[in-house]
């Protein structure tokens, strides 16, 4: 499938009216958790093109272009105010909050094993980590104040375990911008840094806009303390894409992910109804990249070619369990932390390293740290965390369930 060659159906200005625009929610009880994930993916790759699109009019002095923008910023607020409804009215923030945490953590999973760059794969296995761990405390909180399991609500596809400890992956701003690919990168490596960039993206937003939503003080502590890792990852995963792009190539680039990951959606859904709307924001997006490919030989005189050399989709994305590779990378991978631009061993760290200093400002009375505290707890009612494991924690340290490790990853002394 190459979308710029592609006869679609639909005009680059397919409005919805009032009646389209308002879709039928999935039944939360009886729909795929990786419908529900897909949901969660294309509502944050649309939320990314509204954001990024208001930045490109903010800074575009041609107001003929900025009318172009804004009639595919139209397409794109449309497509995405469809998608965010396709949530059911029931379906509660922790709930919802345990979705996003397995999409990041499969989603991360699955872009890693098919990354042909070193050190975007080495990026995508550090961070996923860290999701992997969110999802095991967020679980806790639901056995805690819900009584309920969370395994059967991630269908069982992934399991629910500690990993890193949330309380070390707490780093000194300077330690979390990457380098960023060049225009040499495959298309491969430029579809995985927009995806997950866009996906982390819309988690962020999310923990921003819920924490104070939270019933309770536990949960709206925890939001706010996993809601500042998810700004860590945004800035770890967007100081990847490269930066000497103009706006009109990154346009098209956006508009090339979003065709690349509806496409994906649409082969990839079980749910008939679902299926139908990846199908019709296929075909508006492939009209908008299209349109876009014209303003960059316009405005730019280039072809998209430049950007994409071939504009035939790689191979596409399926989400699925990927239990053994996150087990892999737990193993091999747990102490790490960051050292500016690159990746370190906790242990070998320098004494007087920016991640020590801020973890000393920020996990300075270690009985303040949310994510500590949800598992104390938990154990303190239970006798035991809450897991849902197939077999035993890779890690030593990490098959404890009396105690709450706070030093894995985090303090030198660990080996």
């Amino acid at each position: 499938m190459n979308p710029f060659d592609f006869d679609t159906p639909v005009s680059g200005q397919n409005y919805y009216d009032w009646k389209n625009i308002y879709p039928t929610a999935y039944d939360k009880a009886n729909t795929s958790p990786y419908t529900k994930a897909r949901v969660i993916l294309m509502n944050g790759c649309e939320t990314e093109q509204v954001f990024f699109l208001h930045q490109f009019q903010r800074n575009c002095t041609d107001n003929n272009l900025r009318r172009e923008i804004a009639k595919i910023r139209r397409i794109e607020q449309q497509q995405q105010k469809k998608i965010q409804c396709l949530k059911p009215i029931n379906e509660n923030i922790l709930e919802m909050t345990l979705i996003y945490e397995m999409l990041a953590v499969d989603l991360t999973a699955r872009l890693a094993q098919c990354e042909p760059d070193a050190y975007v794969k080495q990026a995508l296995d550090f961070a996923l980590l860290e999701d992997f761990d969110h999802l095991y405390r967020y679980s806790n909180l639901m056995k805690l104040e819900y009584g309920k399991s969370a395994e059967y609500l991630v269908g069982k596809y992934v399991e629910i375990m500690p990993a890193r400890p949330t309380i070390s992956h707490h780093r000194h701003p300077s330690d979390t911008v990457r380098r960023f690919i060049d225009s040499d990168a495959c298309t491969m490596t430029k579809l995985n840094c927009n995806i997950i960039t866009a996906a982390e993206q819309q988690t962020m937003n999310f923990y921003m806009n819920v924490c104070n939503l939270y019933p309770s003080d536990m949960g709206r502590r925890l939001y706010q303390e996993i809601g500042m890792v998810e700004e860590d990852h945004v800035t770890h995963y967007g100081s990847l894409l490269n930066s000497s792009m103009t706006f009109l190539e990154n346009l098209v680039l956006h508009l090339y992910t979003s065709c690349y990951l509806y496409y994906s959606c649409l082969q990839d859904e079980c749910n008939p109804y679902v299926k139908c709307v990846w199908k019709e924001c296929f075909y508006q997006e492939v009209a908008c990249l299209q349109k876009a490919a014209k303003l960059l030989e316009e405005y730019e005189c280039k072809h998209w070619s430049s950007i994409i050399p071939d504009g035939t989709f790689p191979k596409l994305l399926e989400l699925g369990p990927n239990v053994e590779y996150v087990r892999d990378v737990l193993k091999n991978t747990v102490t790490c932390t960051t050292l500016k631009e690159d990746y370190c061993p906790v242990n070998l760290m320098p004494l007087d390293s920016d991640f020590f200093c801020y973890q000393s400002i920020v996990n300075n009375d270690i009985d303040c740290v949310p994510s500590h505290n949800v598992i104390n707890k938990t154990i303190n009612k239970l006798g035991m965390d809450y897991r849902y494991e197939k077999c035993q924690n890779p890690i030593p340290d990490l098959q404890i369930r009396n105690s709450d490790n706070v030093t894995l990853g985090r303090m030198p002394c660990e080996d």
